[in-house]
């Protein structure tokens, strides 16, 4: 009898330790609202894209990306300078990489291109992985809008996306085994990285994302949003 209350007791205090440890993690995973008090003072109606800075091994992720930001951001309501015409115009200045294009000031920015931002991103990830059991392209960016009048920082935020999401795992370890080196032969031949890519570009630069940037002028929302949700 002495040692079932004891058991008893050792699994309640067992219980309340998991369900403690719950509740810690729940609160940590809740977004912070952002606060967007700069971003609704300037309403910046035209976004100048530069070139993002690609610190991953993967050679093309610059231009990949970069080929994917018009649609989101127009999509939000903003004027997006042709990212082609953006590139060539820098190269005609002497400038030929990323990096140093993101050192051009911005009161220099808003002398060539009159914009009234400039969005600067930063891959973090890019390419096809495989770690025994597993294989993914994934792609991970930051960004940062910066208004080119007041200089002030507009909004900041990041995005991730991956090819193994919602993927799921059958058959074992040996099944495993084959799904991963299959699904890295495939996705490096295919070039699945480029299609992750507009992946985390949507989800970093879409107007109406937890935390995102808000709508653009040319957006039938413009000015409803701003509230950030959980």
């Amino acid at each position: 009898m002495q040692f079932e209350e004891i058991s008893l007791r050792a699994l309640k205090a067992g219980l309340l330790v998991v369900l403690a440890a719950g509740l810690t993690t729940g609160c940590a995973t809740q977004t912070k609202p952002y606060d967007y008090t700069a971003f609704k003072e300037s309403r910046p109606a035209s976004i100048l894209v530069l070139p993002p800075i690609n610190n991953s091994p993967d050679v093309a992720a610059t231009y990949s990306l970069f080929s994917q930001v018009t649609y989101p951001l127009a999509e939000s309501g903003y004027y997006v300078f042709p990212v082609a015409l953006v590139d060539e115009t820098f190269r005609q200045n002497g400038l030929n990489n990323p990096p140093e294009m993101h050192e051009v000031t911005l009161k220099r920015l808003r002398e060539i291109f009159g914009a009234d931002s400039a969005l600067y991103i930063n891959i973090k990830q890019y390419g096809t992985s495989y770690a025994v059991v597993a294989s993914e392209s994934r792609v991970t960016a930051e960004a940062r809008l910066i208004d080119l009048r007041s200089e002030q920082v507009l909004w900041t935020g990041s995005a991730s996306a991956s090819s193994a999401e919602g993927r799921n795992s059958s058959g074992g370890l040996v099944g495993m085994l084959v799904q991963a080196i299959v699904s890295q032969i495939l996705e490096s031949s295919m070039n699945q990285s480029h299609q992750i890519a507009g992946i985390t570009s949507s989800r970093l630069l879409s107007a109406d994302m937890p935390n995102g940037i808000l709508f653009g002028p040319h957006s039938p929302k413009y000015k409803t949003d701003g509230n950030a949700r959980p």
